[in-house]
């Protein structure tokens, strides 16, 4: 196994070490090999760098599996897994999703079995860039600062994949440059090693991308990562100071409109701290362009022209509701935003004819009040979908009866990009250039508020709170319908009473992150590191049941917060692997 992963990082070295530049660094297709001795010089070394972080959105080609298996955004696993979305399309389509939404998962299921060789041919491509360094150092043939550099690059990336891997099985094993047959026990959790890792990164990576290349790791990423792996072990108090140094030093700000995250001119805006690079239309068919959401567009018609997964839930959207313009912490979810549901494949428009010709509307809009980012981060039926017009409802939904009325919309680009910004041929439409974020500014102020909250500072964790909230409540950032007037009933205002309750303050934080982050794969995530996973989602499941009948029997279980290990991995680690408790 491991000369296969050496094998597969070389031959993407290749490609890069005899293509010629580009604007971004991860734009060439992989070719060839070549032995590691060839490749110790600083030229190789930086060349095996770069397939190191070609890994970051989880696909090495179609030999290796489905890109969708192991996606760098972590829908599946990150939102899917949680409450903020469905599977989406129809039943038939990709069932190894059904059992992970349903928590009957089973350690054969492919999309485990695909994110994990993801995260650990990430792993093994940066031991081979540690490595060869070595090599390269030792003939002279590497300047010593440069290899340092290239040292904390490669170790930030071998802990982001560790750590990837942690927030799904916990007890995973930790492969370093130095174990040659790739194996190592799985019976604790690694976090010394990650933090390791991140934290040499931390202490030697310049605060600027090197060279100038955007997409490289930097100490503020290093100190994001080292900051949020501190809050998986609830260790509130070291994590603070990383996100203070980040708050107070670096060169970060919210960018002008929460929608400038998602979209392909806003690729490296102010508010990114570290994004998965991505390109199309440079001669690798669309490879590097997103493949692993290429499933996650409206079903046909529309932008993608392929395939309705990743619907949001209704729970999501109930979430964005809004009283005096503050969210409704509690009770959200008592009543349901109205949408399109109840449309049959026959009436497009949502209408139905009363026996004289006349269309009878069945659908009403929702008339109370909404968080204007709802409908940046959902497409609904008659809200302006980016530039591709108003959401036609069911005309765009595979099987509205299975999963609901509405779109995903984070990841989609431009109807005025397509050919450029999108891929221009192959049955797939939507591999793009849009860039994935893996933590944003935002991200890192709602991590420093949570931090505020469990030392004690509510009114600092407030402000850091009503700092996220007051860009959203910029009208000029608004969804607007074609005469300029807002989509919807937006109203939305910051917290302007004192926090005086730490469970109140808790509570609103936590909300904060799903409103800002929904749809971007970090839900589950934080529902099990708060260590309220099987609470919050076995409430949604009791409702949602009633909604989406495939949920109906299903139920979140304590050994949930945790994956199988794959069957595949333990059987080739030569007994070395255990499986996870209850799988």
């Amino acid at each position: 196994m491991k000369k296969i992963l050496i094998f597969i990082s070389i031959a993407a070295a290749i490609g890069l070490l005899f293509s010629a530049c580009s604007d971004s660094f991860l734009d060439k297709k992989p070719q060839g090999a070549l032995s590691e001795d060839v490749l110790a010089n600083a030229k190789g070394v930086e060349a095996l760098l770069i397939a190191a972080y070609a890994e970051l959105d989880g696909w090495a080609g179609w030999s290796v599996g489905a890109p969708w298996y192991s996606a760098g955004s972590n829908w599946v696993f990150g939102d899917v897994y949680a409450d903020d979305a469905y599977k989406g399309t129809d039943v038939g389509d990709q069932p190894q999703i059904n059992s992970i939404e349903r928590y009957e998962h089973d350690a054969s299921n492919v999309y485990l079995i695909g994110k994990w060789r993801a995260l650990y041919d990430g792993v093994s491509r940066c031991n081979d860039v540690l490595r060869v360094l070595a090599k390269a150092e030792a003939n002279g043939t590497v300047d010593p600062g440069l290899a340092n550099q290239i040292r904390a690059e490669a170790r930030f990336l071998r802990g982001y994949y560790h750590m990837e891997a942690i927030k799904l099985w916990d007890y995973v094993p930790f492969i370093d440059e130095n174990n040659a047959e790739a194996l190592a026990p799985n019976d604790r959790i690694p976090w010394p090693e990650v933090e390791g890792d991140l934290d040499f990164a931390y202490k030697t990576l310049p605060e600027s991308p090197r060279n100038g290349q955007v997409g490289r790791a930097t100490k503020w990423a290093a100190a994001a990562l080292l900051g949020k792996a501190k809050l998986f072990q609830q260790d509130y108090a070291a994590a603070k100071p990383y996100f203070d140094d980040i708050i107070n030093n670096g060169p970060y700000e919210l960018a002008p409109s929460f929608h400038d995250n998602f979209r392909i001119a806003g690729n490296n805006n102010s508010e990114s701290i570290f994004q998965i690079q991505a390109a199309v239309n440079e001669g690798t068919n669309g490879e590097n362009g997103n493949w692993g959401d290429v499933l996650n567009f409206p079903y046909t018609g529309g932008p993608g022209e392929c395939c309705g997964f990743y619907q949001p839930s209704q729970n999501l959207v109930n979430a964005f509701k809004t009283e005096n313009g503050l969210p409704l912490l509690y009770t959200f979810n008592d009543e349901d935003v109205s949408n399109d549901q109840g449309c049959t494949s026959g009436q497009p428009d949502c209408c139905t004819e009363d026996g004289s010709g006349n269309c009878i509307e069945l659908y009403v809009p929702y008339q109370g009040s909404l968080d204007p980012r709802l409908d940046w981060t959902v497409g609904r039926k008659g809200i302006p979908y980016l530039d591709w017009g108003p959401h036609p409802g069911i005309a765009w939904i595979r099987d509205q009866a299975y999963a609901g009325p509405y779109s995903p919309k984070k990841n989609v680009f431009y109807k005025a990009e397509k050919g450029t910004g999108s891929t221009a041929s192959g049955w797939a439409q939507g591999p793009n250039a849009n860039n994935y974020s893996i933590i944003r500014y935002a991200d890192v102020l709602l991590m420093a508020a949570e931090c505020e909250v469990e030392v004690g500072s509510l009114e600092k964790a407030r402000a850091y709170v009503n700092k996220v909230r007051a860009r959203a409540a910029d009208p000029t950032t608004w969804v607007m319908n074609d005469d300029g007037t807002p989509a919807a009933n937006y109203q939305i205002s910051t917290y302007d009473d004192p926090w005086t309750d730490q469970n109140f303050a808790r509570d609103a934080v936590r909300f904060e992150r799903r409103l800002e982050l929904a749809m971007e794969g970090h839900r589950f995530f934080d529902l099990k590191r708060w260590g309220v996973a099987e609470q919050v989602l076995d409430a949604y499941l009791a409702v949602e049941s009633t909604k989406r009948t495939y949920l109906q029997g299903a139920d979140f279980k304590p050994h949930n917060v945790r994956h199988p290990i794959p069957q595949t991995a333990i059987d080739l680690s030569n007994g070395t692997l255990v499986q996870n408790e209850g799988y």
